[in-house]
């Protein structure tokens, strides 16, 4: 499977713990990567920058689903569903 071009749900819905160009600690949930186009495409795209989080995402059905925004969705709730509780 292919990337949905223009979706963005990878670069918007996880968090990212590890230096981004542009975003040296990384980015919350839900927030915008840097290096993400206006038509949300990544600048780093095979790039040896991209963080290592970046390039093992590999799109599949059940993390894409049927939309773009199915699959912000659905990494949101592997997020919340991976993110260690705070107490």
């Amino acid at each position: 499977m292919d990337c949905r071009v223009g979706c963005g749900a990878c670069c918007i819905a996880p968090s990212i713990n590890s230096p981004i160009p542009g975003m040296p600690k990384g980015k919350p949930s839900g927030v915008r990567c840097v290096q993400l186009t206006e038509d949300n495409r990544c600048k780093l795209f095979n790039k040896p920058e991209r963080p290592s989080f970046c390039s093992g995402l590999k799109p599949s059905e059940e993390m894409c689903g049927l939309s773009s925004r199915g699959a912000y969705t659905y990494l949101l709730v592997l997020e919340a569903a991976t993110t260690p509780d705070r107490e």
